[in-house]
């Protein structure tokens, strides 16, 4: 079934979601921050090996670099248009709507949670190239593996921040499913040095995130989202 690979994702987020609001009745507030702190550790590494994995390439008996000219020109490009449109902006205020329709304007973590939860599951080549499989083959095996991942982090964040970052989920769906109803016009330009270089781009922004949960710092990856688009662009002119 075309599609079921982010049914599953979704799923997934629903329950470690509320598997995390569980955990959360019994923890302190100093648990809760360290657990932030140790998921935002983890993805700061996450992001440094998806990165050098991407960069440095077995040339002969040696290394080389690949890409360095590309993500210094995607990202700057990218993060200029983001800024211009403020893209994080309407993130924040689509997490303001949400978090007054689920009935929680006195939670004060509920958009920050939102805001990170989206951008940690949303952001990565597994949610591009697996819901282009599905979409093209109806392999979503991709994708069930990044269910289990998000499940695990939603548990964390959700443990940590509420209720806000369930909601990533519609992001997740939207993303998700709308490249897999779109596989075929994608597929062309989804060549193996474009998905190299947007796992590379990729993992730079979560980094970025890993950063932000860690040192409670405010680098607006969502202005950076742009990014990913140019990186196609590159692709298909270099």
């Amino acid at each position: 079934m075309v599609g079921l690979g982010t049914i599953i994702n979704a799923a997934t987020v629903i329950v470690g979601g509320l598997i995390g609001l569980t955990l959360k009745k019994g923890l302190k507030p100093r648990f809760q921050e360290t657990i932030v702190q140790a998921l935002g550790l983890s993805v700061i590494f996450v992001g440094i090996s998806g990165t050098l994995k991407e960069i440095f390439k077995i040339d002969g008996s040696g290394l080389s670099t690949n890409g360095i000219m590309m993500m210094v020109i995607c990202l700057t490009v990218g993060a200029i248009v983001g800024e211009w449109i403020n893209i994080e902006k309407y993130t924040e205020k689509f997490g303001e709507f949400l978090r007054k329709k689920a009935k929680s304007e006195g939670d004060t973590r509920f958009v920050d949670g939102f805001v990170s939860a989206s951008l940690t599951i949303c952001i990565g080549a597994m949610a591009i190239v697996g819901a282009l499989q599905d979409g093209l083959t109806g392999d979503y095996s991709m994708l069930v593996t990044k269910a289990i991942l998000d499940g695990v982090i939603l548990v964390v964040l959700a443990a940590s921040y509420g209720v806000g970052p369930i909601f990533a989920v519609i992001p997740l769906i939207i993303l998700q499913g709308g490249v897999t109803a779109f596989a075929t016009v994608i597929e062309p330009f989804m060549t193996e040095q474009a998905i190299s270089d947007m796992s590379l781009v990729g993992s730079m922004m979560i980094f970025c995130i890993g950063i932000n949960l860690m040192f409670k710092k405010k680098i607006r990856v969502a202005n950076m989202l742009p990014a990913l688009i140019f990186v196609l662009i590159w692709g298909a002119f270099f």
